[in-house]
């Protein structure tokens, strides 16, 4: 399917002006033109295409893309709201009331402000805290406005409708509204208005005092920079991004999901085709590159998947949501409090998901799960923590108990192997499907991707990679063993081999830092070029950390072997001599597949990014 103009379906509700027609070019005999129904599957106005048929029935499944189909029904609508007078205070029910009561999905919706006259605003949520009966008695006494937040909106302002929330556009306000696919409307107050046959229109307060929300309400606008532009609405039903365009941009169409792209300013092209403000464009799933040229603004909707990250550390636990294009929303973190139980440590998880989830405006309804990476010994399959020294469990079920207090499915995995998957799947190693990380810290962790897929060994416990011995007899290591590469390529190693090497030469320049106290993992590096005791500690450290990574490389034949901790700001100076001792030792030389040496770029991030790939393998 090539990339196809939306012409949509017009509504003339009695609140609606005409500039919907006049200005942005809706053709249409309905006056006034309140609505254009911009990207709609639903019945009561489906969207259609140059030729008269329906976009329903023009795309194929792949076109509308993976995401989509996980859906019923196709989840999401988007329409041009043109307010010329006040709409209705109304309230939309929650998808577990609407199919209880109305067979029908609920509505949560987004707002993005096209165009707003002179103090025009918006009603929404109230204002605080109120009990049933005072929402009851504000709407029998005609002051229920008393009760709400008014919002003085601007251009370019966005605004997200959980469902639940009461809310009304006023006069003067023209709305792109990305929403669910619903048109369920609990009706609250009406200003005493009447329709055209002179009555009064239905009000449904009775069901709206089930499924409003009634605590305070407080906007909190999502604007986060994604690859395409900045993301401003995320939901399990839609994604919304704003494109600007000055010149020349584009948006690539993935496999998972279409693009509905709204121009809401300006004008342009997308390929060859003319675009101007009014415009709806769909981009059929899978299309690639697009290219937009112009002047303009533009709203893009999709769909994409959401899960919640989490990196579980010994005094802190962060976490963030992303989406399936690794873009991180939101993040965040709470101390992890190992010294308050187990307990106590699950239920900061907890809290740390739901903070995550109310800064997005989302709920746990809104993810896929929890993806977390744990240190020590994992079985991932069962979701329990055999062994963490740190944290102080053994055989600890984390992944039932974090269930227990979430609702969704949680994914765990030990957390070398996570960041190993978070930096194959959206970091250095995104081009490649089969990389071993290696971390230069403290100690020596890794992780080993294989066809996309994380390799851990039965029941979790393998991918132990610095625990491999590379000098029989060696230096003593944390795991029991002699030799291992833990013990010669790890920070700590690194630190105690400069020392030795300043307290052997006297005359060492390395001297200069003070005191043998101040040594760290780049000392040795700062004087190599400078002072002959330093050269010959990182030579050996080079060689060392080289021979353990040509055996990863003659064990696996990676594409990639990925290097990451602090040892690794050393960038070209630790990378450089440690490919050339790779392609000079690796079997079969340069008759056989080439492995590449990389460092890894997430840092921090590669942990929570990781976790979230958990759930996306």
């Amino acid at each position: 399917m090539d990339i196809v103009k939306l012409y949509p379906e017009c509504k003339d509700n009695i609140w609606g002006g005409n500039t919907l027609k006049e200005k942005y070019g809706k053709q249409t005999d309905k006056t006034p033109c309140a609505e254009s129904w911009e990207l709609s599957f639903h019945k009561d106005g489906e969207t259609r295409l140059a030729n008269g048929k329906t976009l329903k029935e023009t795309v194929t499944d792949k076109d509308l893309g993976a995401n989509a189909l996980d859906f019923p029904f196709f989840p999401t609508l988007v329409k041009l709201i043109d307010a010329k007078d006040d709409l209705s205070v109304q309230v939309h029910p929650s998808d577990s009331y609407a199919l209880a009561h109305e067979n029908s999905f609920g509505k949560t919706e987004m707002w993005y402000i096209v165009e707003a006259e002179e103090g025009a605003g918006i009603y929404l949520g109230f204002n605080r805290t109120v009990t049933k009966e005072e929402y009851e008695t504000a709407i029998k006494e005609k002051r229920l406005l008393e009760l709400l937040n008014f919002y003085k909106v601007r251009a370019g302002e966005c605004y997200f409708i959980p469902s639940g929330t009461i809310h009304a556009i006023g006069t003067g306000c023209l709305i792109c509204e990305i929403q669910q696919n619903s048109n369920l409307t609990y009706r609250v107050y009406d200003y005493g208005r009447k329709d055209k046959n002179g009555n009064e229109r239905e009000l449904h307060i009775e069901k709206a005092l089930k499924v409003t929300e009634l605590s305070r309400f407080e906007s909190k606008p999502l604007r986060v920079t994604v690859g395409d532009g900045e993301r401003i609405g995320a939901s399990r039903y839609f994604t919304v991004t704003k494109l600007c365009v000055a010149g020349e941009g584009a948006v690539f169409a993935d496999e998972k999901s279409f693009r509905a792209l709204t121009c809401v300013r300006g004008s342009g092209y997308i390929e060859d085709q003319e675009m101007r403000a009014g415009d709806t464009y769909f981009v059929p799933a899978n299309y690639g590159k697009t290219v937009l040229k112009g002047n303009m603004e533009v709203v893009m909707t999709e769909i994409r998947k959401y899960y919640i990250g989490i990196d579980l550390g010994g005094t802190f636990i962060k976490g963030g949501i992303v989406d399936d294009l690794g873009n991180v929303l939101v993040s965040d973190k709470v101390p992890t409090e190992v010294d308050g139980g187990s307990e106590v440590i699950v239920d900061n998880i907890a809290k740390l998901c739901n903070l995550l989830l109310a800064q997005a405006n989302m709920t746990f309804g809104d993810v896929e799960g929890i993806g977390m990476g744990v240190p020590g010994t994992i079985d991932g399959e069962a979701g329990v923590v055999v062994y963490a020294n740190n944290l102080h469990w053994e055989n600890f079920p984390i992944g039932k108990e974090l269930e227990k207090r979430t609702g969704v499915k949680v994914k765990i995995a030990n957390d070398a192997n996570v960041a190993a998957l978070g930096e194959t799947k959206f970091g250095c190693g995104k081009n490649y499907k089969n990389t071993v990380l290696i971390t230069l810290g403290t100690g020596v962790g890794g992780g080993i991707v294989i066809d996309g897929k994380l390799f851990e060994g039965v029941r979790s416990a393998g991918a132990e990679l610095g625990h491999s011995v590379i000098v029989a007899g060696g230096e003593p290591c944390t795991c029991g063993r002699k030799g291992c590469l833990e013990a010669y390529a790890s920070a700590t190693a690194l630190i105690r081999d400069t020392k030795r090497a300043m307290e052997a030469d006297k005359n060492s320049k390395m001297w200069e830092i003070g005191s043998i106290d101040k040594v760290t993992g780049k000392t040795a590096f700062d004087y190599y070029k400078t002072d002959a005791s330093a050269k010959k500690v990182v030579d050996r450290y080079i060689e060392l950390l080289g021979v353990g990574l040509t055996n990863l490389a003659n064990e696996f034949r990676p594409e990639v072997l990925i290097l990451g901790g602090g040892v690794c700001a050393q960038g070209d100076a630790l990378v450089k001599p440690l490919q050339a001792f790779l392609d000079r030792e690796i079997y079969g030389g340069k008759t056989g597949p080439q492995v590449k040496i990389l460092t890894a770029t997430l840092g921090n991030s590669a942990g929570l990014l990781g976790g979230a790939a958990l759930l996306m393998e």
